[in-house]
Order: C-alpha cells, then structure tokens, then sequence
C-alpha cells in the first residue's frame, strides 16, 4: 500500500540517502531482468516506500485501429486496485494525462481538486487523502516521441521539495523510456527472426518434398539457400564436403530445381573409371576407334545434352583428361574418340569433390585453369557432425526405408535415438544410412533399445574385428548337408525369422544358409 505522509516527512528523513537507496535499487532490477514489467512495477513501489510519491502509474499508448481515436491505459502501477487500473483509460489530450501524451510536457498540479482539467477518472476523490494532493506527470519519450507518461500522487505540505522529486522522476521517466525501447526492439528482432525461420521452413519443406531432403538444421538451410538462388543459373556449381554427405542428392536437386528438369541428368563418378576409358566415356567414340568399337557411342556429355552432368569425385580426373573437360567446358563443343568432327553441346556442369582442389593445384596434380572454371558457384555441404539436430529424422527416415525394403518392423527407442544423436559421424550420412540398415537386418527384436545399439556402433564393431583378429578370416568348408531342415528351423525361430541372424548363428553366410533351405524344401 502507499506510504503514510507521517512515516517519510520528518526532520530526521534523510532524502538524499532515499534517493541514492531508490536508485541503487532500481538498477540491481534492471541487472536482474530486462523484462520492463517487473522492473517498472517494482520502480513504482519504491517511489512509493522511499520518497511518498504513491499511487504510481505508467500509462502507455496503445494501437489504434484506422479512423479510431488514439489512446493510452494503465499498464503498470502500484497503489491503484484493480478496478482503478481498469478505468485509467485516456484519449489524446483527455485531461492532465491526455494533455501530457499531447504535447510532451510534464505537468504539476499543486491541488487536485482546483484543477478543472483533472478527471478523477482512476482514482476516485474519497479514496485520496483529505489533505491537499497534487499530481505529477512526466512524459515518457522513445526515439523523441511521446509513449506514455509516469505519474504520481504527492502530498503538497511535505518537507521535501517539490523539485527535488521531479528531478528523480525525470531521471526513471528517462529510464522507463529506454526500457520500454529495448522492449521494443527486442520483439522486433524475434518477430523478424520467428518470420525468417517459418519462411525459412517452408522453403526447406517445400525443397525437402521436391528434393528428398531430409533436415531442418541451420547448416542445411544455408546450403539449400544457396542452391535454390543459383539453380535457375548455367553457371557450374561445385559441391564440397566430406565423403558420405549426399553430393549427389544436392547435384540432382540443383538439376531438378533449374529449367533443365525435364532434360536427362548423367552422373558420372570420376573414381570407378580406369584411366584408359576416362575419354571415351566421358566424350564417346566413333567406329573402328580402338579393337572393339563395331560401332559408334554417344559419350556421357552427348547423352547429357540439354540437362545437366553430374562429375563426382572430380580429383580423380587425369590430368590429360583435364584439359579436354576444359576446352568442352569453355567451347561448348567435343569430339569423339577416334572422330574429327566437332559437336556441340548444351550442358551444365555440377562437379563434387572431397578433396583440397586448391592443395591439388599447388601440388601440380589439378589444373589451375579448370579450378577456376569450376569453382564459379561453390557450396560447402555440411557435415553430419554440423547436423546434429537432423540425425533423429535421418534415422528415422533410413529406418522406415530399411523396413520396406527388408519387410522388417524395426523401431528405435528413445534413448537409441538419443545415441545416435550422441555419435559424431565421422562417415557422416552414409555411415549413418548403412548402420541403421545393419541394425534392421540383424536386430533380435523389434525394439532396438541404446544397449542393443551399442553392438552396432562403429567403435563396437572396431573393438569386435579387433577382438577376432587371432580367428581365421576364411570358414572351413562346410558341405550343403552341414545342417539339418530341422536345424535350419529352429535357428529362424530363435531369431524370429531373421535369417541374417539365424545364418549368422550356425557360422553361415546367408547365401549359404537360404541354398540349405530351398535344398530342404523350406522354400
């Protein structure tokens, strides 16, 4: 409740004392939470407890709708009743309070009750004191303009000065203002950043059903950003990254997101070519170019026409073959294996490496000219360990993929999950695809739980090979009646029809063990 008038205004009130307290005490709030309504709030109660100025209130304007009058209301306050809040509701020049908004400057009334202009309206008269009260309003001003005001009761016959206590409420006005400011600010940013990322969600929602995406990670984002801003380019993209990071999942959703989605996408790996072939598979050849060629063959850029090309593991490119790519990617023209005559096509490159191709060129085994051709619009893709957040819809994703194909009906618990998202992923997307996979197919039940995972995990895995490196790498020969029907039946049964499984615990592969059951006639 407000302070008395008798228990501040004596002799002995030292109000220097109360103002450097009130202070000190407002600024251990403002250290403590920028929030401006319990900051405020709590300013007011201490204008009230320390210097008598009671019944604070912060009135502070409000939107207003197109053609309707402009108003403020009672936001904060300490003193007023529920009721009284409810009713300070003023319009713009509306009384001392609406003349302050108005105009921008404070306002002093010495008596209440003489002043025509004063409305009454939030505390009614027989609520005040019986001794003469006066009223304070103060602006309080954002940016130069006028939000609101900070007002309050005061005794008129005090000990303390009148200008003593404006020239604290000038002080916490100024300070309301800039609280209020940063709030401002604040929820502007979040407004900013909660429109960016729903725009941002949607994109990636709207790319990841076009494109087999899976993710909301702020690194993939990034990437697919990049991607959406240059497919529409003929421009050549170059993909970097780890190994396993889904290259040719980015390739194909910068063809399919281009103008050239109807036309064929080619994907060439650069590193499952030998040498001696790099020429005629990537240009073609013509008859009778080497023994062997009875007839013509379109290479992989001629059959890429109109579309795009996809080069993995582009490093791999001999460096005579480097030259040739160059001048097809400059001239736009080729010429086969064995053949003379120019042709010309319309392609567009999207090349993807893991390798340094800068160290590559400094070490002489890349060309410098076609590093430059390639690396027009590079896109780094990001690593699993980048993604941490999207490993739970990846594996999720591989494990319904895995069921499918596998006619399995494997599900990870939660803290299974929770593992995975632990691991760092050296292998990245790849690692993880191929480790659910196993799990589907070797797991003993259909709920694989954090311990039944472990067994799987790479460094299980490591530990187990390195565990088993005294025992033979090649099983003794075993003969097609090694195992009898029966045999073969109750190993599927204790594996609940796994045969993975079952194979794996009668020392079989599970080539060998599905020939001993069609042998059986078990299938």
């Amino acid at each position: 409740m407000p302070t008395s008038p008798s228990d501040l205004d004596s002799p002995a009130t030292d109000w220097h004392a109360q103002e450097l307290l009130l202070m000190r005490e407002v600024m251990k709030l403002v250290g403590r939470s920028l929030a401006p309504a319990f900051v405020l709030r709590e300013m007011l109660h201490l204008m009230s407890e320390l210097l008598g100025l009671n019944r604070g209130r912060m009135v502070l304007a409000g939107e207003a709708a197109p053609g309707e009058a402009r108003t403020a209301s009672v936001r904060h306050a300490y003193g007023l009743t529920a009721e009284e809040v409810q009713r300070g509701v003023f319009r713009w020049g509306e009384g001392i309070t609406g003349r302050v908004l108005a105009t921008g400057l404070p306002a002093i009334v010495q008596d209440v009750d003489a002043e025509p202009l004063f409305l009454f309206r939030t505390v009614p008269r027989e609520r005040l004191p019986p001794q003469t009260v006066a009223f304070i309003a103060l602006p309080i001003e954002v940016n130069g303009a006028t939000i609101g005001v900070l007002a309050c009761h005061r005794i008129r016959s005090r000990q303390r000065h009148l200008n003593d206590d404006l020239a604290v409420l000038r002080i916490l006005a100024t300070l309301a203002g800039q609280l209020l400011r940063l709030e401002q600010l604040v929820a502007e940013q979040t407004r900013q950043l909660l429109a960016r990322n729903a725009a941002l969600a949607r994109a990636l929602d709207s790319a990841s059903a076009r494109y087999g995406l899976i993710g909301r990670s702020p690194a993939l984002l990034q990437a697919l950003g990049e991607l959406e801003r240059v497919s529409q380019s003929q421009a050549t993209v170059l993909l970097l990254g780890e190994s396993g990071t889904g290259k040719e999942l980015f390739a194909r959703a910068v063809h399919l997101a281009s103008g050239r989605h109807d036309q064929p996408f080619i994907k060439v790996n650069c590193s499952a070519i030998p040498e001696t072939l790099f020429e005629s598979e990537l240009f073609g050849y013509e008859k009778g170019a080497f023994t062997g060629a009875n007839t013509a063959r379109a290479g992989w850029f001629e059959q890429a026409h109109g579309g795009t090309i996809f080069l993995d593991e582009i490093g791999e490119l001999p460096l005579a073959m480097q030259s040739k790519l160059l001048r097809t990617l400059q001239e736009g023209t080729l010429v086969r294996l064995g053949g003379t005559r120019e042709l010309k096509v319309n392609v567009r490159l999207v090349a993807a490496t893991n390798r340094e191709l800068a160290r590559e060129v400094q070490a002489g085994r890349f060309r410098q000219d076609l590093y430059y051709r390639l690396n027009v619009i590079p896109i780094r893709l990001p690593s699993l360990r980048e993604r941490g957040e999207d490993v739970r819809a990846l594996a999720l994703h591989f494990v319904n993929r895995a069921n499918q194909a596998h006619q399995r009906n494997v599900n990870l618990a939660p803290d299974a999950l929770a593992r995975l998202e632990a691991h760092d992923w050296p292998g990245n997307i790849r690692e993880l695809g191929n480790l659910i996979e196993r799990l589907v197919l070797l797991a003993d039940h259909t709920l694989v739980t954090a311990a039944t995972l472990e067994r799987f995990m790479p460094q299980a895995l490591g530990a187990a090979a390195a565990a088993s490196e005294a025992e033979p790498l090649v099983r003794d020969y075993q003969s097609a009646q090694s195992h009898s029907a029966q045999a073969l039946l109750d190993a599927l049964a204790r594996h609940q029809g796994n045969q993975s499984r079952a194979a794996q615990s009668l020392g079989l592969t599970l080539r060998q063990f599905a020939y001993r059951l069609r042998k059986a006639g078990l299938r």
